[in-house]
């Protein structure tokens, strides 16, 4: 048997498949997502490797897997720094993180943003590990002195798997990976003003970092095949087969992650979304990784005092339309990604009254969602078939609710685990051609006409809502906080920052 495992923002899961590619075993532990100040999450770099541990070696306990390949993908983005033994020089920083806004405002308005995205695809956004680079840069130069790598996260767990320091396209792609070379563009990083932190990215490996296991404690035994990458996104279209130019998968997860097959390089147009290189060359992925996905609905429920087991009540107990009541969906606090950046996007809800119900809250913020996936797909160039996956599709009625408003059938990826199953397929083609029995099977959900012509009047509304609320986003209201106590004096140091080194670096 073959184990994936899929490290994500809150779970980190190990699943067993077997020749055959079905699922055999799956097992997971949830992991924390630290919020130390407004704007700001954290990981405990340590604490999920260890859930990493943990679940292989609970799958291996209850299964018997001896061999086989150990296939690693994880959450992308972000910045993971350590040491040259993969150890933390600081708490990894989310993706959800919006502590760069500040600077990525400054580089929109000056140009760099658009530079950047000219010559890699990819437009950044607060929690990049571009900005985020600058950030810690600006607020903590004496952590990247100490660091050794600018890691992605599932690059730290194979580090610490087998001592193996490397990345694959996919996670290099963001930002600063030149897909015409699939090398680091001098000239991005040059614009950023990083030239001198480049040694701090890690090798790219085309194929995946591979390597073999190290650490033992996770059950199975040394020599073990360990495989890292693609993350998450590239990775669950592998594992749903959606791989024909135009093509899209709709994951709707914490991210809204939408991604549409591509032979092209869309770097001319307006800048928004990422251009992900994948291990076939001449093939990428452009996606619209919205930040609007389940976090947004999770906290409308949260509001409500409702939670997801009610979420299907919920739906059916309000009509399409929600009585009126529209939603933009823009709950994060590092604002908005795709298909447009604005990290002072916020949410806004329309058309309530004393009548609305928990239920017209709830199906406007589900609409509200698949009306910013039918924009992401539309920006991403798709014009084939959509597969749809996580946790959100697992609601028949929000999955009827996302094919009525892209007007078209839905393949739904009945495999629970799609990115997990996507790292062992691509690590399994790196040694040969793989049988079309591990494609996940779907189901599919085809739109209701009347339905989709109502919507198709909300989709335009929506459009012109974020026409309208991007110049109010400008001029954010003030928000009062208390005042702090001033503490003791400090004088500031002078003393130089030290450029990174390659010394001890494998």
């Amino acid at each position: 048997m073959d184990v994936g495992v899929d490290v994500g923002t809150t779970v980190t899961k190990a699943v067993a498949f077997d020749e055959a590619g079905r699922q055999v075993a799956e097992a997971s532990r949830p992991t924390r997502l630290v919020r130390p100040g407004p704007g700001r999450f954290e990981h405990d770099t340590d604490e999920i490797v260890a859930s990493v541990n943990e679940v292989v070696a609970e799958l291996v306990a209850a299964t018997g897997v001896n061999d086989g390949l150990l296939a690693v993908t994880a959450q992308g983005d972000g910045l993971w720094l350590v040491d040259a033994a993969g150890k933390p020089v600081r708490p990894a920083i989310s993706w959800l993180d919006a502590r760069s806004g500040g600077i990525l405002e400054r580089w929109t308005a000056d140009g760099v943003a658009e530079q950047v995205f000219r010559r890699s695809g990819n437009r950044m956004f607060p929690g990049a590990s571009g900005p985020l680079l600058a950030a810690v840069l600006a607020e903590e130069p004496d952590v990247l002195g100490r660091a050794a790598t600018a890691a992605y996260c599932k690059d730290v767990v194979m580090q610490r798997l087998t001592g193996v320091r490397a990345t694959d396209v996919s996670d290099a792609s963001a930002p600063f990976l030149d897909p015409r070379t699939g090398q680091y563009d001098a000239e991005a990083l040059a614009a950023c003003g990083l030239t001198d932190w480049q040694p701090l990215l890690a090798p790219v490996a085309p194929d995946g970092p591979v390597g073999e296991l190290i650490d033992t404690t996770i059950g199975l035994p040394a020599g073990t095949r360990v495989s890292a990458g693609p993350y998450d996104l590239p990775a669950a279209a592998i594992g749903a087969g959606v791989t024909e130019v135009g093509d899209a998968l709709l994951t709707v997860g914490t991210t809204l992650a939408c991604q549409v097959v591509t032979r092209d390089l869309p770097v001319h147009g307006e800048p928004a979304g990422l251009l992900l290189s994948t291990w076939t060359p001449g093939v990428r992925l452009r996606a619209m990784p919205a930040m609007v996905g389940t976090a947004a609905l999770d906290q409308v429920l949260k509001l409500i005092g409702a939670t997801t087991s009610q979420l299907q009540q919920l739906l059916t107990d309000s009509p399409p339309g929600a009585n009126g009541v529209t939603v933009l969906p823009y709950l994060s606090e590092a604002g908005e990604r795709a298909p447009f950046v604005d990290t002072r996007a916020r949410g806004t809800f329309d058309g309530i009254s004393v009548a609305t119900t928990q239920g017209d809250l709830v199906r406007a913020t589900c609409e509200g969602i698949a009306y910013a996936a039918r924009h992401c797909l539309d920006a991403a160039g798709w014009t084939g078939r959509v597969t749809v996956c996580g946790g959100g599709a697992r609601s028949s009625e929000w999955t009827q609710i996302l094919a009525d408003v892209l007007n078209a059938p839905l393949h739904t990826a009945e495999a629970s685990q799609v990115a997990a199953r996507g790292a062992v397929i691509a690590a399994k083609r790196v040694l040969g051609p793989v049988g079309d029995e591990w494609i996940a099977e779907t189901r599919q959900i085809d739109p209701d006409p009347h339905r989709a012509a109502q919507y198709a009047e909300g989709y335009a509304h929506y459009l012109r809502r974020i026409e309208a609320a991007r110049p109010r986003w400008a001029d954010p209201a003030p928000v009062h906080r208390p005042p702090v106590a001033p503490g003791p004096a400090t004088t500031p140091t002078t003393a130089p920052v030290p450029r990174p080194t390659t010394s001890g670096v494998r």
